[in-house]
């Protein structure tokens, strides 16, 4: 039961789960918005009905087109802001991190036994042979 305890404290967990409920909440107000807010001001600019009324009947089953496309303008929202309030900035922090110069090299190769060596080192440990300089 404590390695169980340790998962869930670990800060990962908490962060993930801390994550998914800010994310569920951004989603039913984007959602909301959609619905609510944004398809009736687009009905009212197009001077027609609202299109998440929009459905059909085949044999008794209702086809709700109007709210396929609500969902579809939500995840392209959704979409939208994860990308640019997080891939961005992120491969924009990435691409800085790898903008920096790399270590000069610590160690060389014997020419002789092919061993790694102190790059100031003037004779192998390995083999004893002398290293040029």
């Amino acid at each position: 039961m404590s390695g169980f305890k340790q998962f869930l404290l670990r800060g990962n967990v908490v962060d993930m789960a801390v994550g998914i409920v800010i994310g569920a909440a951004f989603g039913t107000v984007v959602s909301s918005f959609v619905k609510d807010l944004l398809t009736p001001f687009i009905a009212a600019i197009v001077r027609k009905p609202d299109f998440s009324g929009i459905a059909f009947e085949i044999n008794g089953a209702k086809f709700l087109i109007g709210d396929f496309v609500n969902a579809v303008v939500s995840f392209l929202l959704i979409a939208a802001a994860v990308y640019y309030a997080v891939v961005l900035p992120v491969n924009a922090l990435v691409a800085r991190v790898s903008k920096q110069p790399a270590a000069p090299p610590s160690t060389k190769k014997c020419p002789e036994c092919i061993s790694e060596i102190p790059i100031e080192a003037r004779r192998c440990a390995f083999c004893t042979s002398p290293i040029p300089t």
